[in-house]
């Protein structure tokens, strides 16, 4: 909660600031007389008013929408074909529902990491994205202040009233939606007496240049970190009569512009495909600004013929009443058709971004980062446990890589083997902790049931995963540093058992870490299907061991400890892989 009362006041500030700049400056172009024209205190505790309010609904109608469609719009992602035309649908439809095209590309950068999703679809989705961003405008340009309090009323009841966490998930979207409106009509009644006011009027005819519009309103756009409300902004602007569709146009563009901003500011810190999906985000929205720029009064042509028209009214309440339909008709209209002209260069933008920015592995003993775990999905828990799920993934990923280097151990004395296992440990040891931190963050939000067991479940595989790499750290490698000292070396026979067992082991960790990673069951199924294999293992160690017992050497006996720790420690990790697996597994699964 704090968290995102901390945004929304980071997203306040500018916006006051530069309501409060304009409002000093105005007596700059119209004189000192302004004073007795305007009241500057009332215009302002209507325009921070309603701004305040029109914030905080944009943030309550997307809070609401994501906690409804959370689970749901991850799964459509994750499941996505590789046709770029459902891509880029699928990116609209999300990112429509939740409010943030940031959040669409955080997710696409998780999936294409985890490579679980190609580049060239990514580049779909974020196109999409951009569609769908304009359906807030949509939303705003009905401007039903009239049915504002009413929509308040009936969401505030929904959540006073309901035990249902969906309804109440649904009634912050109706008064989110209330909120929006209400503070749309304070800000437009404060600016009202602006309508009369000559430097003023003169100001706005000057932004109806469009290299100025576009410029003002990228920069603006990159000052408050949201181009939804910048556009918002604008119609309210429109909704008084003071620019002209044209100027909207060069203002929703310049927005466009702005954005890309956003998105670059996002990836510092982050991965490289991070820094790729900004990429392909800043190409995609600069390329279609560039395109549209010649044609801003064809396009004004072009929604003007096909939108509603009040002949009958004057002209600034025609104004008012027109150009803000339009101008997010506008808005729609150049995101769809840049959608289209854009989404057959996919390949050619993902070799692009891939040369601007190409693949650099990172060395073994780096230091560890979350590559995954984003702040932006905090506010809705279902997309912040999916990635917490990929995370996993990462740390499962040096665990299969630790595990991989035990053979070496046996086959070769090399202190190098060892110090190479025990940095991987280091690793795993970190992303714990990243992992644990976040999950924290997450249980500060409001969890459903499901959602509270699915908490249960990460942070337990967290725990086993950690255990499994220091039960290899620890145990394997300790008995690797014996095996050296003594120069122990195992028999032919138990050197075959111990590789076969070594071999269901390390099949029983590439599918736990899929498991949990994918939330698949089958894989963690094949995990505790497993056991009958590691047990005849076991059992035919033992056998083999018993008849070795008879030989009474000192030898023997440091080899025969040292065979039985390994048999023991691999045993260990089975039962730790196995102990996730049952988790995912629904119980009727899970009985011996």
């Amino acid at each position: 909660m704090m968290g995102r009362l901390f945004n929304m006041t980071r997203s306040i500030i500018p916006f006051a600031g530069s309501a409060l700049m304009l409002l000093w400056a105005l007596p700059v172009f119209g004189g000192m007389e302004m004073q007795k024209d305007l009241n500057q205190l009332e215009m302002a505790m209507g325009l921070l008013g309603g701004l305040a309010l029109f914030l905080f609904g944009m943030d309550q109608m997307a809070e609401g929408l994501k906690a409804a469609a959370g689970q749901k719009m991850k799964a459509i992602l994750a499941r996505l074909t590789t046709n770029r035309f459902a891509a880029a649908l699928t990116g609209a439809f999300v990112t429509a529902v939740i409010q943030s095209s940031s959040v669409t590309t955080v997710l696409v950068v998780g999936f294409v990491s985890a490579k679980l999703m190609p580049m060239t679809q990514s580049i779909g989705i974020i196109m999409g994205a951009n569609v769908g961003t304009t359906v807030t405008a949509q939303i705003i340009a009905f401007r039903v202040e009239e049915a504002a309090l009413a929509l308040i009323a009936v969401g505030f009841a929904m959540r006073l009233m309901s035990k249902s966490t969906r309804l109440q998930h649904h009634g912050n979207i109706v008064m989110g939606l209330g909120l929006i409106f209400f503070g749309m009509g304070l800000m437009g009644d404060g600016m009202a007496p602006l309508r009369s006011y000559q430097p003023f009027q003169d100001l706005m005819v000057q932004i109806e240049n469009p290299f100025l519009g576009i410029l003002v309103a990228a920069g603006f756009t990159a000052f408050v970190q949201s181009s939804s409300a910048t556009i918002g902004i604008v119609i309210v602007m429109a909704s008084q009569g003071f620019i002209t569709l044209e100027a909207g146009i060069a203002l929703a563009l310049g927005a466009n512009i702005g954005t890309c901003v956003t998105a670059l500011l996002a990836t510092l810190g982050k991965s490289r495909e991070a820094l790729r999906a900004a990429l392909v985000h800043v190409i995609f929205n600069v390329l279609g600004v560039l395109v549209w720029l010649p044609f801003i009064t064809q396009l004004a042509n072009l929604i003007l013929s096909n939108s509603p028209i009040y002949s009958e009214l004057t002209r600034i309440e025609r104004m008012g009443m027109e150009v803000p339909r339009q101008i997010a008709n506008a808005h729609t209209v150049f995101n769809l058709v840049n959608t289209f002209l854009f989404i057959g260069l996919t390949t050619f933008i993902a070799r692009f971004v891939y040369w601007l920015v190409p693949y650099q592995p990172e060395p073994e003993d780096s230091i560890a980062r979350p590559m995954y775990l984003d702040e932006s999905l905090l506010a809705t828990p279902d997309l912040a446990l999916g990635h917490v799920r990929l995370e996993l993934g990462h740390m499962g990923d040096i665990v299969q890589k630790m595990f991989a280097k035990v053979p070496d151990v046996f086959r070769r004395d090399d202190y190098q083997d060892l110090e190479a296992i025990m940095k991987m440990d280091d690793q795993v040891d970190i992303l714990q902790a990243h992992i644990l931190r976040y999950l924290g963050q997450i249980r500060r939000q409001k969890l459903t049931d499901a959602q509270s067991r699915e908490f249960q479940l990460l942070m337990s595989s967290t725990d086993c995963l950690e255990h499994i790499g220091d039960v290899i750290e620890t145990d394997m490698v300790g008995i690797g540093k014996e095996k050296i000292a003594q120069n122990i070396e195992a028999s032919d026979t138990m050197r075959a058992i111990l590789v076969g067992l070594f071999s269901t082991v390390s099949l029983a960790i590439n599918a736990t870490v899929q498991a949990v990673r994918d939330d698949n069951q089958q894989a963690a199924q094949e995990v505790v299907t497993l056991k009958e294999t590691v047990d005849h293992q076991i059992k035919e160690a033992l056998v083999h061991q018993a008849g070795k017992l008879v030989e009474d050497e000192p030898a023997r006996l440091a080899l025969f400890r040292m065979e039985m720790d390994a048999v023991d420690s691999l045993k260990r990790i089975h039962t730790l892989a196995k102990r996730i697996a049952r988790q995912i597994l629904p119980p009727e699964l899970t009985r011996e």
